[in-house]
């Protein structure tokens, strides 16, 4: 998956998307209730049906029925509820279905728009898009003899889809190459990791994201640990930045790994359902290495599940941001014609019993997606950790020590905006092998070539911004060549390593350690104060 560095002119959308398609769902997808016959729901649908017969037969063009119900009467309807109940066509909900299982089937590729054409961002390593040959920066010309000129993005994506062992050709244009390369690729089973390959930061540190939580999560995460050997591990940073959520059940089950046995997870409850804990069931079996558990803003519903019961038990400390906030539970009901709603049905508490969703009930959608203000929290909702820290209810998970990114300067955001380094890296290897020496590193000669690359390519900018910003191009020039030459998971430790945050969270370690050892302590002083007092 592409690094948070290269999304991050579009990191908003990510909120959007949680509620959409990485929204917090109950564990399974629910069969569709039967329709009320209260009589003021017949005379609505009398009415509502009124209006269409009007509608089609006066409209000064031809009118789609399926397209007012789809695309206006229905999403309407849920907006009206709250931000994230949401109708899906039958696109929108196979998507989903796509996204809970983790896998779909294809050639195994990111793709973008860039000046009106199709471009590869990177082959996922291992898939037959990578075992082909396809480089980012390729532009997709063709999709069996089929133009993507007028084509969307999506579009694109779709064509290159479809069932196993078939095969799907591919003309690309590449840079360096005078004439279109011609690829022909047999569609697998391409699956979609919810949680990025662990690995090493430090002697006993340990790094593991997670960035959604679909079927495979916790059984990703167990995989991934296992592989370290998790008796080695001394520490562990636990990124979930920009994680959208996914399925409570496999939030529940991260949160089982590290709690102890019978500790309160979260509990859900709504007008028409009781109210229902989840415990942990197996426990952490004594792993009590100190966790730093990575936020931001855009970290939502089954992340700050996750994030809330480590912090509420006293097992991790929260570094970063405000998360987003998201404590409404989405049901899924599947539709007639292959759609689905998924209809808020419950609302979820953190183990204290603090409810974290922020009001959204006086302002706009959009507002409420794109607030600047994250420091929100309701005075009302106060409740205590289990060693007796003060936390608060209605406004996402408060980290316990805050760290906010550093912004771009202007030369960095006017590079990253032109897309320079990866249209430097598809250049740089346009005529050449897609291989660097291990170790490699950008030499002078190369940094003064990217020089002069920006200026052919309308990059504004002095030389003395450019001398100032020496080290992070020759460090950002590593991170996009090794896409290309390595791969995007040798990519990822780069950009992980050299993470102001991540660098944070490590030294933050003795404070995670701290955290736990105290929690202890005060747990038993204060069950030693209870029998004293009976």
């Amino acid at each position: 998956m592409p690094n948070r560095r290269r999304s991050f002119l579009i990191a908003p959308l990510i909120v959007f998307l949680c509620s959409i398609v990485g929204g917090m769902f109950g564990p399974h997808i629910a069969g569709a209730s039967a329709a009320s016959s209260e009589d003021d729901i017949k005379t609505s649908l009398r009415a509502f049906t009124k209006v269409l017969d009007v509608v089609e037969e006066n409209f000064a063009e031809k009118v789609e029925a399926g397209k007012l119900i789809y695309k206006g009467a229905i999403p309407g309807m849920a907006r009206t509820l709250d931000p994230h109940t949401s109708f899906f066509d039958p696109k929108d909900f196979q998507l989903l279905r796509e996204d809970q299982k983790g896998h779909y089937y294809g050639v195994g590729m990111t793709v973008a728009p860039r000046n009106g054409k199709t471009i590869v961002i990177a082959p996922f390593v291992g898939s037959p898009a990578y075992k082909a040959g396809i480089r980012p920066g390729d532009i997709i010309l063709e999709v069996n003899d089929k133009r993507t000129d007028n084509l969307t993005t999506t579009e694109v994506a779709d064509l290159l889809k479809g069932p196993p062992g078939t095969q799907v050709q591919v003309a690309i244009a590449r840079e360096g190459q005078d004439k279109p390369l011609i690829f022909n690729i047999r569609r697998d089973e391409i699956p979609r990791k919810s949680v990025e390959d662990a690995f090493w930061l430090n002697p006993g540190i340990a790094y593991l994201d997670i960035q959604q939580f679909n079927e495979n999560t916790s059984r990703e995460m167990e995989e991934n640990l296992k592989r370290l050997g998790e008796t080695n591990i001394k520490a562990l940073i636990l990124d979930l930045r920009e994680n959208p959520g996914g399925l409570l059940n496999e939030g529940v089950a991260v949160a089982d790994h590290f709690l102890e046995k019978g500790q309160t997870i979260v509990s859900h409850r709504g007008r028409a359902s009781a109210e229902k804990p989840y415990h942990a069931r197996h426990g952490n079996q004594g792993r009590n290495y100190p966790i730093v558990v990575l936020v931001n803003r855009y970290s939502a519903s089954a992340a700050e599940i996750v994030a809330g019961a480590l912090q509420d038990h006293d097992r991790a400390l929260i570094l970063g941001e405000n998360t987003f906030g998201k404590g409404l539970v989405q049901t899924v009901y599947p539709l007639s014609d292959n759609t689905g709603l998924a209809l808020t049905t419950a609302h979820f508490y953190t183990p204290s019993g603090r409810l974290i969703q922020r009001d959204y009930s006086n302002m706009s959608f959009y507002n409420y997606y794109y607030r600047k203000d994250t420091e929100v929290r309701n005075p009302l909702d106060v409740k205590m950790t289990d060693s007796g820290r003060t936390v608060y209810g209605g406004g996402g998970i408060s980290p316990d020590e805050k760290f906010t990114p550093l912004k771009y300067n202007r030369f960095q955001s006017e590079v990253l905006r032109k897309y320079a380094f990866f249209s430097y890296a598809a250049k740089y290897f346009g005529g050449r092998e897609a291989k660097l020496d291990k170790g490699w590193e950008p030499d002078e000669s190369l940094v003064e070539d990217f020089h002069q690359f920006l200026a052919k390519e309308g990059v504004k900018f002095t030389e003395a911004e450019f001398i100032e910003n020496r080290k992070w191009v020759k460090q950002e020039l590593k991170r996009e060549m090794y896409i290309t030459a390595f791969g995007i998971e040798d990519s990822r430790r780069l950009a992980v390593m050299n993470d102001p945050m991540v660098q944070k969270a490590v030294e933050s370690v003795s404070k995670a350690k701290s955290l736990v050892e105290n929690a202890k302590k005060m747990i038993v002083q204060r069950m030693q104060q209870r029998k004293t007092e009976r």
